[in-house]
């Protein structure tokens, strides 16, 4: 029999995550079988339980989820310890692992795909949820000269400043302060451009930018990337590189064997 894996999230039927996991089964010649589960908002712990009882070898697991998966994991790596979020769960005979490969994804995105290196950049952080917080320490661990983290709400930003400033020089401060300070790469980690929107940040502060990078992605580039290539970014990105690393990650927890992603993000471009 096929090993199962499936994704874990509400709502789900958008995901890609069955298409790039069978992409990925059929490059490395890998027997898996990888499907969608619409877990009920209060039935997380039940899906996953259905899940392994049925076989399942391992779970991804996205919104609204992954705090559930964090409290559900009886191991956790050390970036999921970090994020306070998981995104993988690996079943093993001795209890389930959790861990988190938002940051590795989008950190393979930018240095790999984008062939842009962040050692030395001075990076600017847009949002202090859990998106921004999962992808806090593989930034600090590509050894920037600085991050920033603005936020609407500057307390939070600050507690994640606090939080991650051993690692690194890690600044916090509200959209507002942005007037005028230099960055080489801004990443957005809010959920604006979910709702078409875009955060209060000034337009200054993309024409001396390297790189804009939405973690969204869509068959058109965002608002947000409209909006700093409008305002003179010189290059931008969207976030589908990213959700095919952060699988591609998953995929190697589980199976020991790292796919190529480009074929991957090129087929789904195609779409």
């Amino acid at each position: 029999m096929s090993d199962r894996y499936a994704v874990i999230g509400n709502p789900i039927g958008h995901s890609k995550s069955p298409l790039i996991h069978a992409a990925f089964a059929r490059q490395t010649g890998q027997d898996i079988v990888y499907e969608a589960l619409l877990a009920p908002l209060d039935g997380f712990v039940q899906a996953v339980d259905a899940l392994r009882a049925n076989g399942g070898k391992g779970a991804n697991v996205t919104v609204p989820f992954k705090q559930e998966a964090f409290n559900l994991a009886v191991h956790l790596s050390e970036r999921a310890k970090l994020a306070q979020a998981v995104n993988t769960l690996i079943f093993r005979a001795d209890g389930i692992h959790g861990d988190n490969t938002d940051g590795a994804g989008l950190l393979r995105d930018i240095e790999v795909n984008l062939a842009y290196p962040l050692a030395g950049k001075r990076i600017l952080l847009l949002g202090a949820g859990g998106a921004a917080r999962g992808v806090i320490m593989p930034l600090l661990a590509a050894h920037p000269a600085s991050l920033t983290i603005a936020n609407r709400t500057t307390s939070r930003a600050h507690d994640l400043a606090l939080q991650f400033g051993h690692w690194g020089e890690v600044s916090a401060c509200d959209y507002s302060a942005l007037d005028d300070l230099p960055f080489d790469v801004i990443i957005n980690a809010t959920s604006s451009s979910l709702q078409n929107d875009l955060p209060p940040v000034p337009d200054s502060i993309f024409s001396g930018t390297g790189l804009v990078y939405d973690m969204m992605y869509g068959k058109e580039p965002t608002l947000f990337l409209c909006h700093a290539a409008q305002n003179g970014a010189p290059c931008v990105a969207d976030g589908l590189g990213m959700l095919v690393e952060q699988a591609a990650e998953s995929f190697y927890l589980w199976r020991g064997v790292r796919p190529d992603t480009a074929p991957v993000i090129a087929q789904l471009r195609s779409l």
